[in-house]
């Protein structure tokens, strides 16, 4: 197994200090390296054991934090912090920005060659980068199919995979249908994956608390979307290049 090494980084962005996870592969040489976004709950360590992953397989990750260290428990509490952050694409972007800048100022990060991640609220804020005109080599979401201001998609410059349950309501299939037509329109190189019988989440394991209507866990999809997401990345940043 490969040696990894971590570390909390803490930045400013949005008004908050955030605090973020950075994973290091073995060695000492510069890497590619991939953005990893939570969903709209916050960082918490399920990211970070995924920041880990990537770290195993060759990549410098940074898990980044979208709530200034916070981790909401409290659907309502979340929804009353994510909601108008959905609603402003600059406040996402400027969330972006300040991670992305940690991982390229990281001597590790060959800052030519990123890809950014994201998990619901996190996915969103990575396809704000894309659709900001950030080099990127691949964007992946997963339940993140939102949709920017008009036009501003033909920034994007690298390909894009998305995944969502098709029993999402939070991601219905009308979101599905715009989002798709936003790509297809900008000349995007893009990809949609829909997992059969799975809601919003799904990719997350389940939780003691309570979760919003719709959300849920699926083994099976969950496995699934991560060897999507490692197969986007072998394709579009692979570690050998």
């Amino acid at each position: 197994m490969t040696t990894v090494t971590t570390r909390t980084v803490e930045y400013p962005a949005d008004g908050l200090t955030m605090v973020g996870h950075l994973a290091l592969p073995a060695g000492a040489d510069r890497r590619p390296a991939v953005l990893l976004g939570p969903e709209g709950p916050g960082l918490n360590d399920f990211q970070r054991h995924r920041a880990d992953a990537l770290a195993e397989l060759g990549y410098v990750a940074l898990a980044f934090d979208i709530h200034g260290g916070r981790w909401f428990t409290d659907p309502e509490e979340m929804l009353a912090r994510c909601t108008p952050l959905l609603a402003a694409p600059d406040r996402m972007r400027d969330i972006g920005h300040a991670a992305l800048d940690v991982l390229r100022d990281e001597p590790r990060t060959d800052p030519d060659r990123i890809a950014a991640v994201g998990y619901g609220t996190g996915g969103a804020i990575a396809l704000e980068l894309g659709r900001d005109g950030v080099d990127l080599r691949a964007i992946g979401t997963v339940n993140a199919l939102t949709t920017g201001r008009p036009g501003e998609a033909a920034r994007i410059r690298c390909p894009v995979w998305a995944g969502v349950g098709s029993e999402d309501p939070i991601m219905p299939p009308s979101q599905r249908d715009a989002f798709t037509a936003e790509m297809q329109a900008a000349g995007v190189d893009w990809r949609l994956v829909v997992y059969g019988g799975a809601l919003h989440a799904f990719h997350h394991p389940p939780v003691d608390h309570t979760v919003l209507p719709g959300v849920g866990h699926h083994p099976r999809h969950a496995e699934r979307a991560w060897r999507d997401v490692v197969g986007l990345l072998a394709e579009c940043l692979p570690v050998t290049e």
